[in-house]
């Protein structure tokens, strides 16, 4: 017997998920008080056996989008990077997702996305006869007889990349790409220094990482989601920012999160100045040497490419990740689950050109940002 309950506490919740598989920061209360102040509400789930054990977990975050010009409300469901379980149990799946779909509907909702971590393989290319593989393939047949579908609006990287902090010092250094050391110590021989940010280091950070999307050309949400998802895990004790100097200049960034012995790389930022002393090299080499002292197993890069070529946009990024001595993560990606199939169907073909009509109006004041 597998009973679900609803928790309605901070640590009782960031306690029960820590040691399931597949966590992340954002199944954790702290990434839903985030989503709670850009239109999200979250609800938080656990499964336990008869044994009282915790064998799953969901925090369900659930918005009411509506469409300019058209007269249509439609309240839409997210797992992000959950349900959180161990998959292979046939039992405990089963019921995990049979309760959300039952929960799905209880809320009017036209439909549920998850992106849970169910591993395909590792590397750039995998085998067919790879057991992980084969599970994958199982795995989806069973969702999509189920009705689950392959989701059009991948939210997170369906693939990322993962350094195992489970290694000395010297063997990570090893690791890596021969340019990777060397840039390194480089930057460390012209006068690069990294320190931990402050909460008053944000707005700089901020302003780099505008600076950031407009060169290298993609679009970042308003200022205020940044400084509060930053703030707000900041003050949990679950981020950091490290920050990379020159003579007292602020010249790169990155800002990683942390919890249950993973840590992760999500944003990064620099400036044109100095970038010939590589010192995006030394700040990812802070951050691995950050992981270990916090006692982190797990350095997530936070993205791969879909298709592990050169025609995919994220390559250059990734290349940059292979350097440091990575191992490609390759994962199912997010699926949907139609709710009520024709709002669905109707969500599907107008959210593509709502998402352009305000990417485009980012873009703008992005451009007016930085002026």
């Amino acid at each position: 017997m597998i009973n679900k309950q609803e928790v309605h506490n901070s640590e009782e919740w960031n306690s029960a998920i820590k040691d399931l598989p597949g966590v992340s920061f954002l199944q954790t209360w702290e990434w839903g008080e985030v989503k709670s102040e850009f239109g999200w509400t979250s609800n938080h789930f656990l499964w336990r056996n008869k044994s009282e054990k915790i064998v799953s977990a969901a925090m369900v975050l659930m918005k009411e989008i509506s469409f300019p010009f058209l007269p249509l409300k439609m309240k839409t469901l997210y797992i992000p990077q959950g349900p959180l379980m161990d998959w292979s149990n046939k039992q405990v799946r089963e019921k995990v997702l049979k309760d959300i779909h039952t929960y799905a509907k209880g809320t009017q909702a036209i439909s549920i996305k998850m992106d849970p971590e169910v591993i395909c393989g590792f590397g750039e290319k995998i085998s067919e006869t790879d057991e992980r593989n084969i599970f994958a393939n199982e795995l989806l047949k069973e969702l999509t007889d189920s009705g689950w579908q392959y989701s059009m609006q991948q939210i997170q990287f369906k693939n990322t990349a993962w350094i195992d902090l489970n290694k000395p010092e010297e063997e990570l250094l090893s690791s890596m790409k021969q340019k990777a050391r060397y840039n390194i110590r480089l930057a460390g021989r012209k006068g690069v220094s990294v320190r931990k940010g402050k909460p008053e280091d944000l707005e700089d950070l901020y302003r780099m990482y505008l600076e950031t999307s407009i060169r290298d050309g993609f679009i970042i949400r308003p200022k205020k989601y940044y400084l509060n998802t930053w703030l707000r895990f900041l003050r949990s004790n679950m981020a950091v920012p490290l920050i990379a100097e020159v003579d007292g200049e602020m010249v790169a960034g990155l800002i990683v999160f942390f919890f249950a012995k993973r840590i992760w790389y999500v944003y990064g930022m620099s400036t044109g100045k100095h970038r010939n002393k590589m010192p995006n090299y030394l700040l990812q080499w802070e951050a691995i040497k950050l992981g270990k002292k916090l006692g982190c197993e797990l350095y997530d890069l936070w993205g791969a490419p879909e298709n592990f070529d050169k025609s995919d946009s994220m390559w250059g990024v990734y290349r940059f990740k292979v350097g440091l001595g990575c191992e490609a993560v390759q994962r199912i990606g997010a699926y949907d689950l139609p709710i009520r199939k024709n709002a669905y169907t109707i969500f599907i073909k107008f959210i593509p050109r709502f998402l352009s009509i305000t990417r485009r109006i980012r873009k703008i004041q992005q451009l007016q940002e930085s002026n």
